[in-house]
């Protein structure tokens, strides 16, 4: 009997057509990696937040050479097993040019050095001669590289042409299914069900290979297998990866407000269902040839919706809301700012789909076209917003809230960035019943039949929905300290008696801003 031995051959394109999305992804990586390094590329600069990953990719890459590496804990020769805990980085790079063989054959792997590249001159200056002696084939130094690792990108203007950027974004939603099929192929789970496991790759959209691993790791433990219930604990971490960002913050937990909960402003409510009914059939309505929604612009008087509305399209989308607080966006170091906004969009893009609010936006961008280093820092931002606005396709929406737009760069308004801008004016006599309504019905229920609606709204002219709120807050607080038992109309009329109304204190703003929303035609939140 004759045996036949079968020889199966294939090339680098046929091993490529048989990876994942994701795995392709990461194989394109590390292949831009390895050319850079076999190149010669002095510094390579690798912005990402998984440095755990980043560890292995290197190892993998390195072919024969050794490590060394410097991070706030000391210096490490992983060869040679040298360790020095007590060295800062300028101790670890006088050492490498002092002792030149230390380079032969080595990757010099940099890791919580931003400080020192922002404002260490001597840092910054022996880094430089360590590339030079790359870049001119010094002896010992022709196969040596230096790779940072960090998720702020800082460039000293002596490095930037010696230094080459690599990003390694959040895993992709086909990378995050690679990881969840390979956890259930280690733990000898049964496959998850398709549908299942895109509603578990899209929710942890965000977190990092380690994090995912870890709560697969506790849902097993705590249930024994993988399930709908086990996406509270990806909830959970997630807030966990919003709060350690140090830029945005996840406000959902405070978020109870429904589109109904807002008084008027129907026209806006309208167009929210409108979009929520295409973000939420994205699929269906690309195919059918609808763009992805990329956001709304709600500008005009304080006090009158335009935050609710905000928390409100989170709850109509069913996504988290994330609010950006431009002031947690400003650093200290040059070029921390611009890196610490590419990172909020990075990671609002990894979280998505969700609701990205910006509020107060004015005050967030003020100072644009100015003189000084802080304008110019903030014209940068803004212009990064702006071009990520214009080219975004991910699935996070944005709803920024303004008082007043007037003093930013016309460019804002552009079609092309938001899908729409609306005027929110103060509230007319039907908007300012329903408003009433609302605000009685969620406190005194009970008492709402007794109370003569008309009559308050023919008193409240001028008045915002937040005057309206106070109004009704006052009214019962004090009905309850007379220790009476029920609200009425002449309650709530001494509280408006004693409460001088917005248009009262900001009479010239308010005018201001009303000429200025009529003269640019901006569509009107409340229908007319």
């Amino acid at each position: 009997m004759t045996d036949f031995v079968i020889v199966i051959w294939y090339n680098k394109k046929w091993k490529n057509a048989l990876l994942t999305k994701g795995e392709k992804i990461m194989a394109n990586f590390k292949e831009n990696l390895g050319r850079y390094m076999d190149a010669g590329f002095p510094i390579i600069y690798i912005d990402t937040f998984e440095e755990e990953k980043v560890d292995g990719i290197i190892r993998d890459v390195v072919g024969g050479r050794g490590i060394i590496e410097w991070t706030t804990i000391g210096f490490r020769d992983f060869k040679s097993k040298i360790i020095e805990s007590d060295w800062s980085l300028l101790d670890t790079l006088k050492y490498l040019i002092q002792d030149p063989k230390s380079c032969s054959r080595r990757v010099l792997v940099l890791k919580d050095a931003v400080k020192a590249l922002s404002e260490d001159s001597e840092v910054i200056s022996l880094i430089k001669r360590l590339a030079i002696n790359i870049t001119s084939g010094v002896e010992d130094f022709e196969d040596f590289n230096i790779i940072i690792v960090s998720n702020v990108v800082v460039i000293p203007e002596e490095l930037e042409k010696y230094m080459t950027i690599l990003s390694m974004d959040y895993l992709t939603q086909d990378e995050i299914k690679d990881v969840v099929n390979s956890f259930c192929d280690e733990m000898e789970l049964e496959s998850l069900r398709p549908q299942f496991l895109d509603e578990l790759s899209l929710a942890f959209k965000g977190l990092s290979e380690l994090e995912i691993n870890n709560i697969l790791a506790l849902a097993v433990f705590e249930g024994g297998n993988i399930n709908a219930g086990d996406l509270r604990l990806i909830t959970e971490q997630k807030k966990q990866v919003i709060r350690k960002s140090g830029i945005l913050e996840m406000i959902s937990d405070n978020v109870r407000d429904n589109i109904k909960n807002i008084g008027g402003l129907e026209s806006l409510k309208k167009w929210l269902e409108r979009k929520s009914k295409v973000y939420k059939n994205i699929n269906e309505a690309e195919k059918f040839g609808v763009d992805m929604p990329k956001g709304v612009l709600i500008a005009g008087m304080p006090g009158c919706g335009k935050s609710l509305s905000a928390k409100a399209t989170a709850m109509l989308f069913g996504v988290p809301l994330l609010r950006m607080d431009m002031g947690r966006l400003m650093g200290k170091y040059v070029g921390e700012s611009e890196a610490n906004m590419r990172k909020a969009i990075k990671l609002a893009e990894a979280i998505s789909p969700c609701v990205l609010w910006i509020d107060e936006m004015e005050k967030a961008f003020a100072g644009i076209g100015g003189n000084g280093g802080a304008s110019d820092v903030t014209t940068r931002l803004f212009g990064t917003f702006l071009t990520w606005l214009q080219e975004k396709e991910s699935m996070a929406f944005v709803v920024a809230t303004a008082n007043d737009i007037s003093n930013l760069p016309p460019e804002l308004m552009r079609k092309g960035r938001f899908d729409e801008i609306f005027f929110v004016n103060l509230p007319n006599d039907k908007e300012r019943k329903n408003i009433f309504e609302i605000h009685v019905k969620r406190r005194r229920e009970q008492d709402l039949k007794n109370i003569d609606i008309t009559q308050l709204v023919n008193k409240t002219t001028g008045y915002s929905g937040a005057d309206i709120e106070g109004v009704v807050k006052t009214a019962i607080e004090e009905v309850f300290s007379d220790g009476r038992k029920s609200l009425s109309t002449n309650d709530i009329l001494k509280a408006i008696r004693e409460t001088h109304s917005l248009s009262e204190i900001m009479k010239d703003s308010i005018d201001k801003i009303n000429k200025f929303y009529k003269q640019y035609k901006f569509k009107n939140a409340s229908e007319e």
